[in-house]
This record gives C-alpha cells, sequence and structure tokens, in this order.
C-alpha cells in the first residue's frame, strides 16, 4: 500500500479569500466551499490545496511551506508581490537562488528557477 498527494491544507481564520487569492496564483479554481469553513482549490495536477476555518492559526514560523519553480522567478516574484504577496528574503547557496514570500495571511513560500 503507497500514499498519493490529495491536498496541502492552511489553516486560516477567513479560508474564502486566502484561496481565491492562491486559485488565481496557481492557475486553479475553487470546487467547494463548504460554508466558508473548508475550501478546496483544484489545480490540473494534485496536490490540491485547502483552506479550513479555525479561531487562532499556529504561531510562529510554517513547520511545512511549498516550493514553487518558475521559468522566470523574477518575474514571477514581482507578480506575486503586485498580488499581495509579502517580501520575506533572498537566499543564494552554492548557485541556487531562492525567494521567500509570505501569502496574503502571512504563510512562507519559495519561488526558485525551474530548472
Amino acid at each position: 500500500m503507497t500514499l498519493s498527494f490529495g491536498q496541502i491544507s492552511f489553516d486560516s481564520t477567513n479560508p474564502l479569500p486566502l484561496a481565491q487569492w492562491w486559485a488565481e496564483q496557481v492557475g486553479g479554481k475553487i470546487v467547494a466551499e463548504n460554508e466558508g469553513w473548508f475550501v478546496v482549490v483544484a489545480t490540473e495536477k494534485r496536490p490540491w490545496l485547502a483552506f479550513q476555518k479555525v479561531e487562532d492559526p499556529t504561531p510562529g514560523k510554517n513547520r511545512i511551506h511549498l516550493d514553487f519553480g518558475s521559468n522566470d522567478p523574477k518575474a514571477d516574484v514581482e507578480r506575486l508581490i503586485a498580488a499581495g504577496a509579502s517580501h520575506v528574503a533572498d537566499h543564494d547557496m552554492g548557485g541556487f537562488a531562492w525567494t521567500v514570500l509570505a501569502d496574503p495571511e502571512g504563510n512562507q513560500f519559495c519561488v526558485a528557477s525551474a530548472e
């Protein structure tokens, strides 16, 4: 028996706007809303993204985050910031560079070259 990816879930105090933001960024669409307490964003391939309503998200640094590959990282970082992401940091280790961003609720994710 093996496991397969279903979705990656985020805790949120207001899941619908966050799900809408992510749907726009990954070219997905909302396929389940469940009265605003659990919202699912579907993309062409799994894993999908899910956003669940919680009263108090876990404070502090993310224990898990998303890493995205891009054919034009600089342009995608600029697009994401213009769409409401915030810049956290830039890193370069041994010629591999990536940028850490945060979505509108502070969930951090990375963008690097897809090559």
